[in-house]
């Protein structure tokens, strides 16, 4: 092999590996846009989505807070239910399961809800 393709091939690995992490930065960011949370009534719990934007609409304090305050001054939100399914690949992932009205007499605690799983967005 001569050394000029040795170098060719070099460069076309680093292009590829390039793409690749371009590509993974993208489904990671796309993860990101939404926010999980978990809430808990004296019946059940459930986990709902909630996206960066609407999250930072509701006010200028924390995920949280501006969720709470959010669901305390209007009394009502409607949210992604999210559920773990498998995905098109086979693997599990935390997915959009259905649109449900939180009503905030009802709830007793709220809490960020950390995943190993990826998180999809739904379809808008």
């Amino acid at each position: 092999m001569t050394m000029f393709a040795a170098a060719r091939r070099a460069a076309f690995a680093v292009t590829t590996l390039l793409a690749i992490g371009i590509a993974a930065a993208g489904a990671a960011a796309e993860e990101k846009k939404m926010k999980l949370f978990k809430v808990i009534t004296q019946r059940d719990e459930t986990v709902i989505g909630l996206k960066d934007e609407e999250l930072r609409s509701f006010g200028p304090a924390g995920d949280l807070e501006n969720l709470a305050l959010r669901l305390g001054t209007a009394g009502n939100l409607v949210v992604w239910q999210y559920a773990t399914k498998k995905g098109t690949d086979g693997q599990l992932q935390q997915a959009p399961a259905q649109r449900i009205a939180v009503f905030a007499s009802g709830i007793s605690r709220i809490e960020p809800y950390a995943t190993p799983l990826p998180v999809v967005s739904p379809a808008e």
